[in-house]
């Protein structure tokens, strides 16, 4: 099912005020945590995991991690600005998909958070400096159009492709002249 579909489905069920609510607490766990109680629930609903017997019975470990992906993704399709602390939060975290998932949000929100971007400039996963490229293009300030160009130069075609984008976007959105 599109994750827009599950989202709102999600909203009927618990309501907009209690999934925001899980939403933001799953974000804000720790790396090595376990989702328990409700928060499980919502992340075997967001997951599509219900009838998965490795997120029900208990016996192997239910990692934070992807019910933080799969939180960071409803806020892609639905959305509240109390949330944004909560995104920044999970741009720290271990899991590169997690990260990744955080820097989408930012971008998709406009979230304005880019002096802490800095830190993922040199992050070893492409898809993370990719969604990373995107996001300061988006929420970047001028100070960022140097760190994109050198993004333009990495060794990931993907990356560099999205940080072409990136300056282009950041140039339109600042007034940039040849920075």
């Amino acid at each position: 099912m599109h994750p827009r579909r599950l989202v709102s489905l999600a909203v009927e069920r618990w309501g907009a005020v209690e999934l925001l609510r899980c939403i933001g607490r799953t974000l804000r766990l720790p790396p090595d945590d376990v989702v328990e109680g409700d928060l499980l629930e919502l992340a075997i609903f967001l997951g599509e995991r219900e009838g998965d017997s490795s997120w029900t019975s208990g016996v192997s470990p239910r990692h934070a991690y992807w019910a933080q992906v799969w939180a960071a993704r409803a806020l892609l399709y639905f959305w509240d600005d109390a949330l944004a602390p909560d995104v920044v939060v999970a741009l720290g975290h271990t899991s590169w998909r997690v990260r990744e998932m955080a820097l989408k949000v930012v971008a998709a929100r406009e979230i304005g958070c880019a002096d802490v971007l800095g830190s993922l400039l040199e992050d070893d996963v492409p898809r993370v400096r990719a969604a990373l490229a995107r996001a300061l293009g988006e929420v970047g300030e001028a100070e960022h159009a140097l760190p994109l160009r050198r993004l333009c130069q990495d060794d990931d075609p993907a990356v560099a492709d999205q940080a072409e984008r990136a300056v282009v976007r950041l140039s339109q959105r600042v007034d940039l002249v040849d920075r």
